[in-house]
């Protein structure tokens, strides 16, 4: 698939993205797809366009159809199954509104989109409606009407960059869009929304990238790993230079049937970011949208999952499970239920090993302490 290449070839995230694989009978090829699978995967593609890193499909295996790679990369024939997609929207959270690009669901906090381009195009993305809009950066006129907006709203102190992914752009568009922000007194945090660390980790092996986002801290990367396979020594020094250079980075997994929907695959995949620094920050469920149903499981599979992780792995490698809510209505933690209320202030719990556990909770008044 790749011929002989170089390691500074392989490292330099420049021929990474020159040597995407787009076209879908060369994916057809190295997957050693049937002749109905290729037929799929060709119409499939010409809807919601395919492309793959060299870096990304190869921590693949060919041989396995039920590959956790390979289920994100190939285009699948469930993405236009009306049947499967009927309940999906292209929009479901109401992202574009009056300012291209900008979202401000929450006072304090905008949504940029700066660019439509990714280095490989997850089949679970939930902006998959953007596929279909082709590749390109937006324009500084488009950049510069979003960021006047910011400026003018002094509420605002958290901007998301995101896109596409916005770490794609070239390192003068990307400081041109900080420095812009980083001159508003009110924004406190950027955030960059950002899948590079696993589909290629060899962007923050670029000198310049990671001083121009330490210069205009604090800047906090927002990442995404889905599965134990995309931790990797590549990930884990793109993390590391990060670190080095004053950003922290957050992981954000979706909940993904086939490919993640089982405790212990979440228990290796937490316990593999910590080891890297990665604070498992959320566990999502996964989006009503169109192109993506085929991936979404119940809810009460992510609350087992939750479940099954407390008390094998310390607090701070739990994430949050969240439901992101329909029409911009924002994010919604969900627990198990782990304690219920017997009367006045007994309460019964369950405890790490399954047990109950009743015992009194709360206020404890000083004439009650006084009789005792």
């Amino acid at each position: 698939m790749f011929g002989r290449v170089k390691p500074e070839e392989w490292k330099d995230y420049k021929w990474q993205l020159r040597n995407r694989i787009r076209d879908p009978l060369k994916i057809a090829d190295y997957f050693n797809l049937s002749k109905e699978e290729r037929e799929w995967v060709l119409r499939v593609s010409k809807i919601y366009t395919f492309g793959v890193t060299p870096y990304y499909l190869s921590l693949s295996d060919p041989r396995d159809p039920e590959d956790p790679i390979r289920k994100q990369i190939l285009p699948s024939p469930e993405e236009i199954d009306p049947h499967i997609q009927r309940y999906g929207e292209e929009n479901p959270f109401n992202e574009e509104r009056e300012i291209k690009g900008l979202t401000h669901r929450y006072r304090d906090r905008v949504l940029m989109v700066v660019t439509t381009a990714c280095a490989t195009y997850c089949r679970h993305c939930m902006r998959k409606r953007i596929f279909k809009e082709g590749e390109r950066a937006f324009t500084k006129e488009e950049i510069d009407r979003m960021i006047e907006y910011i400026e003018s709203h002094k509420d605002i102190r958290d901007v998301l960059i995101s896109g596409g992914d916005p770490l794609i752009l070239d390192n003068e568009r990307i400081e041109y869009i900080l420095k812009r922000l980083r001159s508003i007194k009110h924004v406190d945090i950027i955030r960059f929304g950002t899948r590079l660390p696993v589909l290629l980790p060899q962007r923050f092996y670029d000198k310049q990238l990671l001083k121009i986002l330490e210069k205009y801290g604090p800047v906090w990367v927002n990442t995404h790993f889905n599965h134990p396979k995309e931790v990797t020594e590549e990930s884990e020094e793109a993390v590391f230079n990060l670190l080095k250079h004053g950003v922290p980075v957050n992981n954000q997994t979706v909940l993904l049937k086939g490919i993640n929907d089982d405790g212990n695959i979440m228990l290796e995949l937490f316990r593999k970011l910590l080891r890297i620094r990665v604070k498992p920050q959320y566990l999502f469920h996964c989006d009503p949208v169109k192109g993506v149903m085929h991936f979404r499981t119940t809810i009460d599979k992510g609350l087992e999952i939750i479940d099954f992780l407390r008390g094998k792995i310390s607090g701070m490698g739990i994430p949050t499970y969240a439901v992101d809510l329909p029409g911009g209505k924002g994010k919604v933690p969900l627990l198990p239920k782990y304690a219920e209320k017997i009367e006045g202030n007994i309460y019964s719990f369950k405890g790490i090993d399954g047990s109950e556990v009743v015992y009194i909770v709360g206020e404890v008044k000083k004439d009650a302490v006084a009789e005792f």
